[in-house]
């Protein structure tokens, strides 16, 4: 474990208080509301807190992408996000402490049976913008393309698209929850998930937030946190 400094501490908390964003948009990973959120990354920022000695302060948003905004534009001191090229320009992160996995929602007729039907030329598939899935889709795809919105399953029952991407719970609530439509076996990505905070930090601080969330694995925190919220199919990432 990182030895905590008193500079670590003004590193990560300069205003004397850790603003944490926190992704409500992700019910995996924060459930709740703006005003009393719950969950794994909630837990994990607390914690966080508490070995820095600071208060926290939790600022809630309903997308990754406002999350991951916040955090640039100097609103947050650290996020949870999902660890993708296109973040880690800005945002130094820690091994992931979760992994979900993302997958395909298509019509019940579609011919489609596998993740790799998904990819032809015509193939439109409904994303949240700016979420993990949106940005592996949008650098991997070679011929089908992504249709983005506030909600990808919007999008997809909105215009009647040929595919719906998203993270594997929700999606399996939404197939639940409409007879007309099914999902693909399989994932066709995992989701690392993961804290970050500026690359604009100490060493020494991000080192001190990688040691966190090994501890956190390991001891068994991150499980109990997920399993007091009722997220217990999420899966604990291995050591980093």
């Amino acid at each position: 474990m990182t030895i905590l400094t008193a500079a670590i501490t003004r590193d990560l908390a300069p205003n004397g208080a850790l603003r944490a964003s926190i992704n409500l948009g992700n019910p995996v990973l924060a459930q709740g509301t703006p005003t009393a959120p719950t969950g794994v990354t909630v837990d994990i920022a607390r914690e966080v807190g508490a070995r820095l000695d600071v208060p926290v302060e939790l600022v809630c948003f309903d997308a990754a992408r406002k999350s991951y905004e916040a955090m640039t534009a100097g609103k947050a001191d650290i996020c949870f996000l999902a660890i993708e090229p296109a973040r880690e320009a800005e945002v130094a992160f820690t091994a992931p402490y979760v992994v979900i996995e993302g997958v395909f929602v298509v019509p019940g007729d579609s011919a489609f049976t596998t993740t790799a039907d998904v990819d032809r030329a015509g193939v439109r598939i409904g994303v949240k913008r700016g979420s993990a899935y949106d940005l592996f889709l949008s650098r991997t795809l070679q011929h089908a393309s992504v249709v983005r919105g506030e909600e990808g399953v919007d999008e997809f029952r909105a215009q009647g698209l040929e595919v719906a991407a998203g993270i594997r719970q929700p999606m399996t609530e939404f197939v639940a929850k409409h007879a007309e439509v099914r999902l693909i076996e399989g994932r066709f990505m995992q989701i690392q998930q993961a804290v970050g905070t500026t690359t604009t930090r100490r060493p020494e601080t991000v080192q001190f937030l990688r040691d966190v969330v090994e501890e956190l694995k390991a001891g068994g925190f991150v499980a109990d946190a997920l399993r007091r919220a009722n997220q217990s199919d999420a899966m604990v990432a291995p050591p980093g």
